[in-house]
């Protein structure tokens, strides 16, 4: 078995919760050398958890991007249902949906099992890492640590450093990301950061053409993939991160930043038809 890394990851990484995200995150810091521990909520989630993890690692063998036996991979793998199960992990990761109280809950009873010396992130895309840190009990080392999805195919990291986050985690959060072969873009503490900020203002714009009929989706997809040399277009993107999650970030950011992050009604209607992009089949597009 080698283990291909860039720089050094902590020896034990936690993360909570093994949605695609989550498992995600896990299945990067375990192919990187790192013991791993996934907790979820329940024996179902649990088992869906595993098996994402380890399909993951299965593709990660079968493209030679590891080597060695998926159970050498595997054994360093626990999943749990016990937050206690965390204790011994250098760093956890918070990875649970993007609700601010439900974050702000899953990171105070995270942080109450862990070591004084262990650091805490959060996979957030959006929500306020000082808004978050105040309410826990050692904000410096706390930052954002914002995956992509696909996460075994994304090579980027948003590392979100609020006014709290520790000068020896700064550091440590850049050699974290490049240990997992990925890269970092460090921003400072705003609504949406810069990608969701950024990516989430070109969706709602394609969303609103679309619903004033300017173009189909896939012509406006087409538009910003082959003139803009964008990899995939906006509407397509939006199906990738689901509209549900674009919904509750464009209405975080409406509240912080003005009416131009206002969900078109288009989007809003999608939602509760739940047409929600890849992971229900349909949105812009149909998935078989």
């Amino acid at each position: 078995m080698t283990i291909k890394t860039s720089g050094t990851v902590p020896a034990q990484v936690g993360v909570l919760g093994g949605g695609r995200m989550g498992a995600g995150i896990a299945h990067a810091f375990l192919i990187s050398g790192a013991s791993v521990v996934v907790v979820e909520r329940d024996d179902a989630s649990a088992t869906a958890a595993r098996e994402r993890i380890e399909r993951d690692v299965a593709k990660s063998l079968e493209r030679q991007v590891i080597t060695g036996s998926a159970e050498e991979w595997l054994n360093r793998l626990t999943v749990s249902l016990h937050h206690a199960d965390f204790g011994a992990c250098e760093l956890v990761i918070e990875a649970v949906p993007e609700d601010f109280d439900l974050k702000v809950s899953s990171l105070t009873e995270v942080e109450s099992h862990l070591a004084d010396t262990a650091w805490l992130a959060s996979n957030t895309s959006s929500l306020s890492i000082d808004r978050i840190a105040a309410r826990l009990r050692r904000p410096e080392r706390f930052c954002g640590l914002h995956f992509f999805n696909p996460v075994p195919a994304s090579k980027l990291v948003e590392i979100v450093n609020g006014e709290a986050t520790g000068e020896e985690l700064r550091g440590l959060s850049v050699q974290w990301v490049a240990g997992i072969g990925k890269t970092p873009v460090v921003v400072n503490d705003a609504p949406g950061f810069a990608s969701s900020r950024l990516g989430v203002a070109l969706g709602l714009e394609a969303i609103r053409m679309v619903e004033e009929g300017v173009a189909a989706p896939e012509d406006i997809d087409n538009a910003m993939v082959l003139g803009y040399k964008h990899p995939v277009g906006p509407l397509a993107l939006t199906d990738i991160v689901g509209l549900d999650v674009r919904l509750g970030i464009a209405e975080y950011l409406a509240g912080e930043l003005g009416e131009r992050f206002a969900p078109p009604q288009l989007m809003r209607d999608m939602v509760v038809r739940g047409e929600l992009g890849r992971k229900s089949g349909q949105g812009f597009y149909r998935y078989e």
